[in-house]
C-alpha cells in the first residue's frame, strides 16, 4: 500500500481510520521536538497521550506520554519441537496447567517469587524507583506474570503443524508506577512552549537534564524488565507443556526460533543522516531483516514478520489489530454468547466469558488488512493459527 500524507503532513499506512485518530496524531505532530513527520501504522486508533499505532522521532527530547504507561510491552514466539500431533486432543489440560504456572489479571494476591529476587538483585531500580516502594514490591511479585486487557498466552501452530507458545506482556505494574510519576512529573514542569501545548500530555522532558536522565534509566529498567518477564513466562509455559506431553523443556527447545520485541518502547536510533528519539507507540522494530511478532485478536490469526527497513516508517511496523471499538462500546454491542462463538473450537477460559467481552474479535481491526496495510514495511515468515488462549480476566 505505502503511505499517504493526512492532517499536518502525518504519513499513514491505515486504510481503516477515524477522524479523532487523524486529530490525534495531527496535534503530535505539531509538537515543536518533533524530528520529522510522524508515521501512522495501519493499526493506529486512539489513545492515551499519544496515538496507539504511532511513530515520532523527536531531537533531543522525549514524551513521556506518547511511550505510554505500559513501558517495554510487547511480544515474545518460540517455536517448539512438537507437531500438531503431539499435543492431545483435549487442550484444557494444558490450558489449566498454564494457569497454574502463570498468575493473570491485574496483579493482585500474586505470590512473592524467587525469580522476581533474584531478578531485583542483578537489576536494581535506578535511583530507588522514584521513590515509590511499591515499584520494588510489584517487581518481586509481577516478574513472571501475564497481566489483564488485552495482554494474552496463546498456543499456536504454523503452517507446517509446528507448535508455537506466544506471549504479549509488558513490565506490568513496576512499569506503569514508573510511568506514571514521569507523566505527572514532565507536566509539572515550567516551561512557556510546553504552557501553551494544545494537549498537557504532549509535554516533553529536554535531553540533558537530570529529569531526562532520570527517565531514560528508568524506562530502559523498565524495557528489560519487560523483555525478561516474558521470557520467564514462555519458560513457565514450557513446563506446562512438558507436562502434558512428557517431553522435557530441552527437548522441547531444541534449534527452536525465538523473538522477543518490543511494541512500546523508546530509543535512540539514526535516521535522515542524524540520531533522534524514537518512540513506538504500538509498532514494532522493522528495520532489514529484524524479526518481530504481529498478534491478531483473540479468535484471530498472529504473524513472525522479518523487517523491510523501509525510512518513510523509521524503520517500523504494526503492533497488532488495533481497536475500532472502545472497551466499553464493545461490552454494550456484544454478548458472551458472541464471543463463544467467535472462539469456536479453541481452548479458552469459556467460563469467563462475561469477563472478555471487551477482547471480542469484531472490538478489533481484521488482521488480515492490517497486514496488507503493511505490505511495504514487513514480509510474513510464519502465520500462526492459535488452537488455545489464555487471558487474565
Amino acid at each position: 500500500m505505502g503511505y499517504t500524507l493526512i492532517a499536518n503532513g502525518v504519513r499513514n499506512w491505515a486504510s481503516i481510520i477515524d477522524g479523532n485518530t487523524v486529530a490525534q496524531a495531527a496535534r503530535t505532530n505539531a509538537v515543536p521536538v518533533m524530528a520529522g513527520p510522524l508515521a501512522l501504522m495501519p493499526d493506529a486508533h486512539v489513545g492515551m497521550g499519544a496515538t496507539v499505532g504511532s511513530v515520532l522521532a523527536t531531537d533531543s527530547a522525549i514524551i513521556p506520554a506518547a511511550v505510554g504507561v505500559d513501558l517495554g510491552c510487547g511480544m515474545i514466539a518460540a517455536e517448539t519441537t512438537l507437531d500438531a500431533a503431539d499435543l492431545p486432543d483435549d487442550l484444557s489440560g494444558l490450558l489449566s496447567a498454564i494457569e497454574r504456572l502463570i498468575p493473570a489479571g491485574v496483579g493482585q494476591g500474586h505470590a512473592h517469587d524467587r525469580y522476581g529476587t533474584k531478578w531485583l538483585a542483578a537489576n536494581p531500580l535506578p535511583d530507588g524507583g522514584m521513590g515509590d516502594g511499591r515499584i520494588a514490591k510489584k517487581a518481586l511479585q509481577q516478574l513472571g506474570t501475564l497481566g489483564s486487557g488485552n495482554h494474552f498466552h496463546e498456543v499456536c501452530l504454523d503452517s507446517t503443524g509446528t507448535v508455537w507458545m506466544v506471549l504479549h506482556s509488558g513490565s506490568r505494574g513496576p512499569g506503569n508506577l514508573l510511568a506514571q510519576a514521569h507523566i505527572r512529573l514532565v507536566k509539572g514542569l515550567e516551561s512557556t512552549l510546553q504552557a501553551a501545548l494544545e494537549d498537557p500530555d504532549l509535554a516533553w522532558f529536554v535531553q540533558g537534564t537530570p529529569e531526562f536522565d532520570r527517565y531514560i534509566a528508568d524506562l530502559r529498567w523498565a524495557q528489560q524488565f519487560a523483555l525478561d518477564n516474558r521470557r520467564a513466562m514462555v519458560d513457565r509455559s514450557l513446563g506446562a507443556l512438558a507436562q502434558v506431553t512428557g517431553r522435557t523443556i530441552p527437548e522441547l527447545t531444541a534449534g527452536g526460533r525465538l523473538v522477543n520485541c518490543h511494541h512500546n518502547y523508546a530509543e535512540t536510533e539514526r535516521h535522515d543522516g542524524r540520531d533522534v528519539w524514537v518512540t513506538r507507540k504500538g509498532a514494532i522494530h522493522a528495520g532489514r531483516d529484524v524479526y518481530g511478532v504481529i498478534p491478531g485478536s483473540m479468535g484471530d490469526r498472529s504473524y513472525v514478520v522479518r523487517g523491510l527497513g523501509n525510512a518513510d516508517s523509521y524503520d517500523s511496523a504494526p503492533h497488532g489489530a488495533g481497536r475500532v471499538m472502545s472497551r466499553s462500546k464493545a461490552k454494550k454491542t456484544f454478548t458472551a454468547q458472541d464471543l463463544t462463538g467467535r472462539m469456536g473450537d479453541r481452548a479458552w477460559l469459556a467460563g469467563r466469558a462475561d469477563s472478555l467481552i471487551d477482547e471480542h474479535p469484531d472490538a478489533y481491526k481484521p488482521i488480515t488488512q492490517v497486514m496488507d496495510d503493511a505490505a511495504d514495511l514487513v514480509e510474513v515468515v510464519e502465520e500462526l493459527v492459535q488452537v488455545l488462549n489464555y487471558k487474565g480476566c
